[in-house]
């Protein structure tokens, strides 16, 4: 009798260690009195975009195991399906997805165009700590703090230029088609494609003391220690902050759209740039952006949550950007979602208020495996 299936858990024993699900009692070696912790975790789902649609899926269960569908490559991972088993975690590029194993490492799958097949640099993954991507590639930090690239080299996937730079990396943040990494001392590598931010140029001497880095998909945003902000990319999308430099002091967050980027100042007040049809200029709605808690980014728009449980939105109103039909209802939001051209807000009661292009409100199906 295999007495050890949990379904979508984990079961751990005494000692923490998992205990694999088809085994028996004998075979496990518990004991009588031995405890033993079941850990559930919640469904996590991904998504790949084409065009900024949402084109294939891939969903954790809370086993550990992934279940994909939809109309590009990445739906399809029967080709890896026996290696995808403790999964802790997933990562999405335009075509491809990236998952990192218990034993930290890397199952991929997906366009190989888009960093679906990472066999030139597979003997390299192992102690994957984080995983970031662009649309085409994608990187991991490893436990020793150096980077793996893979996928197309005009995206970020080829970081040769830079690779003796890559020490003691903490965080790894991306655009469309560059990376840029935060190392121990503060200071910050870029890699890519350089109208995107894949080089640091002339604000390299300004990027010191970085605890931080954003991404929007032309540029970047870095804050460092002292809560001041440091920008390059295109400069019309965000990676020119000029005109609001002088209020980026004492900043908390930094959070990204497509063509702008929106900073929380220590205040509760928030500070934008970069396109102003896009997320960029928020002056509309300035008074009402006080004691903000959250943002979150579509494509071409922004949400805010306040610390009362409203929700103030601005940018181009077929992204999410204009809430008025459904404002009344924004009331004790709990947690802010959002999708390429939409926003979800739940509410403490645990419903969920939507807005934007229902196009972009998408269904799941039902996740579950036989057992």
């Amino acid at each position: 009798m295999r007495a050890l299936a949990s379904g979508r858990g984990r079961l751990l024993n005494s000692h923490g260690e998992v205990l694999v699900g088809a085994s028996t009692i004998k075979e496990a070696s518990l004991q009588n009195g031995d405890v033993l912790t079941l850990h559930v975790k919640q469904v996590q789902l991904v998504a790949t975009r084409k065009e900024g649609r949402f084109s294939a899926f891939a969903a954790l269960l809370g086993d550990g195991s992934v279940v994909t569908w939809g109309v590009e490559k990445g739906g399809d991972s029967s080709a890896v399906q026996q290696l995808l088993t403790d999964v802790q975690r997933i990562q999405a590029s335009q075509r491809a997805f990236a998952a990192v194993l218990g034993d930290g490492s890397v199952v991929t799958w997906g366009s190989a165009e888009c960093g679906g097949d990472s066999t030139a640099v597979q003997y390299q993954l192992k102690n994957v700590q984080q995983l970031q991507s662009t649309n085409r590639a994608f990187a991991a930090i490893l436990a020793d703090g150096s980077v793996v690239t893979w996928g197309n080299e005009e995206y970020g996937g080829d970081s040769d230029e830079v690779q003796s730079q890559l020490k003691d990396v903490r965080q790894i943040g991306a655009s469309h088609r560059a990376f840029a990494a935060v190392l121990g001392d503060g200071s910050v590598v870029a890699w890519g494609y350089v109208p995107f931010g894949g080089s640091t140029g002339e604000v390299q001497e300004q990027l010191r003391d970085v605890q931080q880095i954003q991404g929007s998909n032309y540029a970047f945003a870095a804050i460092r220690r002292d809560g001041s902000v440091v920008t390059w990319g295109h400069r019309e999308f965000g990676g020119d902050s000029s005109a609001v430099q002088e209020q980026l002091r004492d900043v908390q967050q930094v959070h990204a759209a497509q063509h702008a980027f929106a900073a929380i100042r220590g205040d509760g007040s928030v500070v934008t740039w970069g396109g102003s049809q896009f997320g960029g200029d928020s002056r509309a709605v300035q008074e009402q952006l006080k004691d903000v808690q959250h943002i979150q980014g579509s494509r071409l728009a922004f949400a805010g949550r306040l610390r009362d449980g409203s929700v103030v939105t601005w940018g181009h109103p077929a992204f999410g950007g204009d809430s008025r039909a459904v404002q009344e209802q924004l009331k004790n939001v709990q947690h802010l979602q959002a999708s390429s051209q939409a926003f979800a807000a739940t509410l403490a009661d645990g419903s969920v208020v939507s807005w934007g292009n229902n196009r972009y409100m998408v269904a799941t199906p039902v996740l579950s495996r036989s057992s």
